[in-house]
């Protein structure tokens, strides 16, 4: 491939995953991309970023404001922010002619989530949201399967997010997404993942949703006796706890959860943020609020019917599902890299999909493909553009308004309400 075909991009938000799961995709296919500018008010992940990819100061931005107060600067723009900070820059960069990869979830708002996708439709630019999974070989084997109906026509669905307690705890107790007043709720930003797979792979829109889920464990009134605020603080049962930091951050092994702690991977680095930083906080003792498990009925336009779990309580990290036909039934362990396949005649199958490097299957690595090749060719629509994001977004929303008042949303309802701003 020539320098020609060589696209150039800007990151804003330098995390772990505009960093890792993206930049990194950069420096192993430098034939395909390239960044240039980046913006990121934290300055250590700034100027690493920047060494890592060869970034000059003049392109170095403390904030997002002021890479889109440049004019455009390339062609590709990734968006890797906190939630709360996904609209008001995607908006701005339409207009300055970029086009995006946009981290999901769209927006913490459901108005806003509608207005971004209403934007990317009248720019004629790319708007792709990543919605990693539907990318890898293991969810294409499922949606060809289901598609071809080796099962019949589809009647149910049982789903299950089973997150890993350790990154729980990382991300929605001690973490960035911990609170929902200052990210999203954790059926939106764990779970929309969730809602877009099945709006996928049941091919309809949903109808209805009632939910249900609480914040039952990592409350301070389950905190053991002579445990302390946190973990370095003389803490009596942090030897023997599941949760503790210094197990977790300090004593991992490389590729765990210490890179979320600090950037620097020395013993040093590490204790030092444990003992100043959120993630030393006993997890009892947090500013937590968003829910430890949930449960969410699902009723698609075409009668099929979900039900959906999330749990943190999860020895592995792996989602489980059955789906259920007039013909046989096809189970599913992600993590195993396994369908089963079974007949109502008797007959059982195994399916073992292709696997590709990286995070989420491969799909990290497969979404980047994908974009890449879609400003090449001027291709708009991905395969999971703005608007079909915006509809599953929409689930998630609802069933985050059915588990706060008990009712259950009927989804075009919801959505004509939104869009007279009756619920925000």
């Amino acid at each position: 491939m020539s320098k020609m075909n060589i696209t150039q991009a800007a990151l804003i938000g330098a995390g772990k995953r505009g960093r890792n799961a993206y930049g990194t995709y950069a420096l192993q296919r430098p034939h395909e991309l390239k960044f240039v500018a980046v913006a990121e008010p934290n300055a250590e992940k700034r100027e690493l970023f920047a060494d890592q990819h060869g970034i000059p100061p003049e392109r170095q931005f403390a904030s997002w404001e002021d890479l889109l107060a440049e004019p455009q600067l390339c062609e590709a723009l990734l968006i890797c922010t906190m939630d709360q900070e996904h609209f008001s820059p995607a908006m701005q960069a339409m207009d300055k002619g970029y086009h995006i990869l946009l981290e999901k979830p769209m927006s913490h708002n459901a108005l806003e989530t509608l207005l971004l996708a209403e934007k990317a439709e009248r720019s004629g630019r790319i708007l792709t949201v990543c919605h990693t999974m539907r990318y890898n070989p293991y969810s294409n084997e499922l949606k060809r399967l289901l598609d071809s109906k080796v099962i019949g026509d589809l009647i149910s669905v049982q789903w299950a997010e089973h997150v890993f307690y350790e990154h729980y705890v990382s991300a929605f107790v001690r973490g960035n997404w911990r609170n929902a007043g200052e990210s999203s709720p954790m059926i939106l930003q764990k779970s929309c993942h969730d809602m877009d797979m099945l709006q996928w792979l049941i091919g309809a829109d949903c109808a209805a949703v009632s939910s249900f889920g609480k914040l039952k464990y990592f409350r301070e009134e389950n905190a053991p006796e002579g445990s302390t605020a946190r973990c370095t603080d003389g803490c009596a049962v942090e030897q023997t706890c599941p949760f503790s930091a210094i197990r977790n951050y300090y004593h991992t092994k490389q590729g765990g959860w210490y890179n979320a702690v600090s950037l620097k991977p020395t013993l040093e680095a590490r204790m030092k943020a444990i003992q100043e930083g959120p993630y030393g906080r006993c997890v009892f003792r947090c500013d937590n609020d968003v829910v430890d498990h949930q449960t969410v009925n699902l009723l698609f336009e075409n009668d099929v019917t979900v039900s959906f779990t999330m749990t943190g309580f999860a020895n592995e990290g792996t989602r489980t599902f059955k789906f259920m036909g007039t013909k046989g039934e096809i189970r599913g362990y992600s993590k195993k890299n396994e369908i089963e396949v079974n007949y109502f005649n008797g007959k059982q199958e195994k399916i073992y999909p292709a696997v590709v490097n990286g995070a989420h299957g491969g799909g990290d690595y497969l979404i980047m493909r994908d974009f890449l090749t879609q400003i090449r060719t001027g291709d708009l629509k991905g395969r999971t553009d703005a608007l079909v994001s915006a509809r599953s977004h929409m689930i998630s929303f609802a069933a985050e308004h059915s588990r706060v008042t008990g009712q259950t949303v009927y989804l075009k309802d919801f959505v004509q309400s939104i869009r007279s701003e009756e619920i925000v």
